[in-house]
């Protein structure tokens, strides 16, 4: 998707590492097995979260084995084993990854080849997952009508996206969902819509693209400049997010430990938001 969720590395437990890495590789197997190889490329650490966070609410328990992989053909490394939920998530994947890329080429003019080689992966996908589709179809138009329309609230623009998280975990978990759970699902989504946007300031200013913060702040001439002068804005709508995620992730019924969870939703993604407040580009900073 966009690589943003991501863990405080400095305080993940050796044992969370562990499994994050064996959900990493079992997520990748899980993307080949529903779309193909070819849609491993777009293998994501946001969704290797949302794998951790869907199986541990409904109570699907991993099975960690050593194996070896397309990446690691010598020395075999903990895998978790590919179940339906996997299965899912790795469709989910191939078609954020594809309207993600979709996005890119309406914005910038490019991705066309990246998305082309996606595209029998894509249709797999699709085929697996038509709902999931219909849920990130939508999404994907309804905010590119806001965009278009040049809208200047923070908050019905990074709905769009925050509904859509919100809709794919309603899909996935089924039954098994709750009014916590989403509504963590829909503050994660709006926190990876908004950090994206605060990212990307100058580069979206620089090729002319639409850019939420510009359009209801103002045109600055950098994102230092803009930060300067609304900090404690920015600082207020993230804090929102923040609150929201502590509230209901505090009501969730979890099956298993949540440690690495809880790393990420209260730690991780404040250290992510530090990052791009301080004027530096976020990093996937977890390499296997």
């Amino acid at each position: 998707m966009f690589g943003y969720v991501i863990a405080d590395i400095p305080n993940v437990f050796i044992k969370d590492t562990v499994l994050y890495r064996a959900t990493y590789c079992g997520l990748c197997k899980g993307i080949n097995k529903a779309c193909g190889n070819k849609g491993r490329l777009t293998l994501s650490y946001d969704l290797t979260f949302l794998s951790l966070f869907l199986h541990n609410v409904c109570g699907l328990d991993f099975e960690i084995n050593k194996e070896n992989c397309i990446l690691h053909p010598i020395k075999k490394r903990p895998i978790a084993k590919v179940d339906a939920l996997t299965e899912r998530i790795g469709a989910l994947n191939v078609i954020l990854a594809y309207y993600k890329l979709t996005d890119d080429m309406l914005d910038e003019k490019k991705g066309g080849l990246k998305r082309s080689f996606l595209s029998s992966s894509f249709k797999k996908a699709v085929k697996k997952e038509p709902k999931l589709r219909e849920i990130v179809k939508n999404s994907y138009q309804a905010l590119r009508k806001l965009e278009k329309e040049g809208s200047t609230s923070v908050d019905i623009v990074s709905d769009s996206f925050a509904t859509m998280m919100r809709e794919i975990v309603k899909e996935l978990l089924a039954d098994k969902s709750s009014e916590s759970v989403e509504k963590v699902a829909y503050s994660l989504g709006k926190w990876v819509y908004l950090i994206d946007a605060l990212d990307d300031y100058d580069k979206d200013k620089k090729e002319g693209n639409y850019n939420v913060f510009v359009k209801a702040f103002g045109d600055f001439a950098n994102r230092s400049l803009f930060i300067e002068k609304h900090l404690s804005d920015i600082e207020n709508i993230f804090g929102e997010i923040f609150y929201e995620l502590y509230e209901n992730g505090k009501n969730i019924k979890y099956c298993f430990n949540h440690d690495f969870i809880d790393n990420v939703l209260y730690s991780g993604l404040r250290v992510q938001t530090k990052c791009v407040l301080g004027g530096k580009k976020c990093a996937n900073t977890m390499k296997f």
